[in-house]
């Protein structure tokens, strides 16, 4: 941008509100993935006029904006890729409203999800959407990607929770989509188009959510076993047998020693761990861990353990959570992908990564929301060795192609961004690619939001 459209930019959104210095952009220029591009200026978003004006503005002058929410996106869907501005709505963190007698919340996009959760948990409520960055993360970005985590298997993803939403379109149009009732069914569903649209179709700036009661009992229960194998073959005969969990988590042996960082205690010898969750009414959870449990050893689990308070059970959660920072004792670089296939595809996806990592070598780390098929597959390694990079590419598209030969999916929760570009042909179809970039063009003719992400 040259001087004159930087002060018009100025202008629209507020001085106080521009930065162009190089600190403030290299603070944006990225996310947890290794990709970095400088923006030319950082606008911090304080309303949804101010953000109408400057998508107005940046779509009759042909400058890119790429809105962001905490950082933590880990396909590059935030990387500011084409310069431009990066629209940072953190600022935007007011919780506006929660209606105990519908069960719904209005939130703004800046609001940090674990806040969130611990809100209207303290007015004995729930919101089930949990990612594992939930600490730092915004329910913004988490609409964006479609945000899942270790309760989807009984309670589904962010947008099962989002009900209606207020945004602002490339064009500088406002929009509301969506309602505030359990059902509605006028017109197309904006709502859930725009949701999982990686900040590609509009900036969102308030979102109406549906909440639950908060569950009366909770049990969280770690299974240890010797194979890989076995733990995989468990979680899918816990779903056969009909017993849904909140959760059922995985780790393979080097996760749990990731996870040891974090906990002591651990079984760092073991060759798979399952984290499993049930809640309910007090004597439903006891009846459902009882049963899990009883499961589990039938499957040849050496060790159930059942956490003996709250605070047992968060750090184990907080083990958890820690795995995916901790990878790097592993090598200096990741790549981080997330596929999702059917659970009963579980164990033989399980024997599938092992394959790989024999044949090429590298570490390979695997774990993730086995009770929905979601697997966070990792390799780890130096990207400046040119072979070791090029096994590594190797190994991700033919567990890729081997995902989809099963009726798997390439995403779960990461999104396309900026990553995922090179094998989204491999899952979605001429056709159905040219209707996307058709409604991508409806919604944004300039091509100026969040550009060259997913396609």
């Amino acid at each position: 941008m040259d001087w004159r459209l930087r002060e018009t930019v100025q202008r629209a959104v507020g001085r106080d509100c521009f930065f162009d210095g190089e600190a403030e952009c290299l603070l944006y220029s990225y996310d947890s993935t290794a990709r970095k591009a400088m923006p030319d200026a950082v606008v911090r978003a304080k309303d949804a006029d101010q953000i109408a004006s400057l998508l107005r503005l940046a779509t009759r002058h042909g400058i890119p904006v790429t809105p962001r929410g905490g950082g933590s996106g880990a396909t590059g869907g935030s990387v500011p890729v084409d310069g431009g501005i990066v629209l940072v709505m953190s600022d935007m963190n007011r919780i506006v409203s929660l209606d105990m007698d519908n069960l719904i919340a209005c939130a703004e996009p800046g609001v940090i999800t674990g806040d969130f959760h611990k809100e209207v948990e303290s007015r004995g409520l729930f919101y089930p959407p949990d990612p594992a960055s939930s600490a730092f993360c915004t329910l913004g970005g988490n609409l964006a990607e479609c945000a899942g985590g270790p309760r989807a298997v009984k309670y589904g993803v962010t947008r099962d929770y989002v009900l209606g939403l207020e945004a602002v379109l490339p064009t500088g149009e406002k929009i509301r989509t969506g309602v505030e009732t359990a059902k509605g069914v006028v017109g197309y569903d904006l709502t859930r188009l725009i949701v999982g649209s990686e900040g590609t179709l509009a900036v969102i700036t308030s979102m109406t959510l549906r909440l639950l009661p908060l569950p009366e009992s909770v049990r969280t229960l770690t299974v240890v076993f010797d194979r890989m194998d076995q733990a995989a073959k468990t979680v899918s005969e816990i779903i056969r047998k009909g017993l849904i969990p909140r959760t059922i988590e995985y780790m393979d042996q080097a996760a749990i020693v990731c996870a040891a960082t974090r906990l002591e205690g651990l079984p760092v010898d073991a060759g798979a761990m399952l984290i499993i969750e049930v809640d309910g009414r007090e004597t439903e959870t006891l009846a459902m861990a009882e049963d899990v449990a009883g499961l589990c050893r039938s499957m040849g689990a050496r060790q159930v353990r059942v956490a003996l308070s709250a605070e047992e059970a968060a750090g184990i959660w907080a083990a958890r959570k820690a795995i995916s920072p901790a990878l790097f004792r592993y090598g200096p670089d990741k790549i981080n992908e997330d596929i999702v296939v059917p659970r009963s595809k579980i164990p033989e996806v399980v024997q599938k990564i092992q394959e790989l990592k024999e044949k090429t070598r590298l570490t390979m780390v695997s774990f993730g929301h086995a009770g929905d098929g979601n697997i966070h597959f990792n390799i780890m390694l130096d990207k400046k060795d040119a072979k070791a990079l090029k096994r590594a590419n190797w190994a991700v598209e033919e567990l890729f192609r081997y995902t989809l030969s099963i009726g798997g999916t390439l995403s779960g929760e990461h999104g396309v961004g900026l990553s995922k570009q090179a094998y989204f042909n491999m899952e979605i179809g001429p056709a159905e690619k040219a209707l996307m970039l058709r409604l991508k063009h409806a919604f944004d003719p300039a091509g100026i939001l969040n550009p060259h992400k997913i396609f």
